[in-house]
């Protein structure tokens, strides 16, 4: 194994920064993983934005990442070893020792590293993992294609199966991105009538052949009125963070409908007690899963077809693929890969 490997590190300016460093050794429970792909989600920008200007040596950005496992710290389970391709998301692996962990809400676990936030993620050819984090990944998906999955595409996965619909009930999507683009995969695969639900036509041919059957444009449309003349929405998943835009297509709600918050913003979200008491209505946020149910997303996905719409770009080109993803012009998710090689220690 080489001595040290290249990562991007937020500097000291928020800017991002190529740079070398020493190969770490995985302590008790840890891993070390050889990178192959890291996908950019939009908690990256955030993540940058508020790192520790002090922290030495700087934040390493990136929190869905595919590799395989080339050392092992000590008292690692049995079931991972060397060459194994794993996969690491936005929880970095639970304690095993809260009151959540003994619930077994592990996702809920409040002393678990977030990848790329608390703890150095995987813009970089290696990082350190806890073993209780650790996804398998199928042999059918690409690394590209599976470090998506490891966020957007659990976050919309847990999100519609926690929404309380059922194969034929129609549910919303609201904000058709890197999270919307595979929430309407999914519902479609899950047997939903599915309403896509964006701002401008320029995204309805995607919408259509992504599995939607209905595409509304706000700006030509009002979305609430429409999903109402179709009889309501069972569940709506907004994955947008502007709450004005949430609150707009409430009304849309069946009786006993649920709303699925799952972008997040700074505004509060207006709802009328009544509204949601007369007639048993819902909202509930819904975050990233367990490793083991990221292992069910990933093999739903295998089953099904669903696949992330990716465009791949190298690692050293980190800072350009993010601003992209910033715009709003990528289509629709971006990973970073470690140049030409499959393995990053070679």
């Amino acid at each position: 194994m080489k001595s040290s490997y290249r990562a991007i590190q937020v500097g000291h300016d928020k800017r991002l920064e190529l740079v070398e460093r020493p190969v770490p050794k995985p302590g008790a429970g840890e891993v070390l993983i050889a990178v192959e792909a890291c996908g950019i989600c939009g908690a990256d920008a955030s993540d940058i934005d508020r790192a520790d200007p002090a922290l030495v040596p700087p934040r390493v950005p990136g929190h869905e990442v595919v590799g395989r496992i080339i050392a092992l710290g000590a008292n690692t389970p049995s079931s991972w070893a060397v060459g194994t391709r794993v996969g690491v998301g936005r929880l970095g692996g639970h304690c095993n020792e809260c009151n959540e962990c003994r619930r077994g809400h592990f996702n809920l676990c409040r002393n678990q590293p977030v990848v790329g936030s608390s703890c150095d993620g995987g813009y970089a050819e290696m990082m350190i993992a806890r073993a209780t984090g650790l996804v398998s990944i199928p042999e059918e998906l690409s690394s590209v294609e599976a470090a998506p999955i490891l966020c957007a595409g659990i976050a919309t996965f847990n999100a519609l199966k926690k929404s309380g619909a059922e194969a034929g009930d129609t549910v919303a999507i609201l904000g058709i991105g890197g999270l919307g683009h595979m929430a309407l995969q999914y519902a479609r695969k899950m047997g939903f009538r599915v309403v896509a639900i964006g701002r401008g036509d320029d995204i309805r041919a995607d919408a259509l052949a992504l599995g939607a059957h209905r595409y509304i444009d706000t700006r030509q449309e009002t979305a609430a009125e429409i999903l109402k003349e179709m009889g309501g929405a069972k569940a709506i998943v907004t994955t947008i963070g502007n709450a004005a835009a949430v609150a707009e297509i409430m009304p849309a709600l069946q009786p006993g409908g649920q709303i699925v918050i799952l972008g997040v913003g700074k505004d509060p979200l207006q709802v009328s007690m009544g509204y949601l008491v007369g007639a048993e209505r819902g909202v509930m946020g819904s975050m990233t899963g367990t490793p083991f149910e990221n292992e069910k997303a990933l093999d739903f996905s295998v089953l099904t077809g669903v696949r992330p719409r990716i465009e791949i770009m190298p690692l050293e080109r980190a800072e350009e693929a993010l601003e992209k993803m910033k715009s709003g012009a990528a289509k629709f998710r971006i990973v970073l890969t470690i140049g030409e090689r499959t393995h990053a220690d070679q």
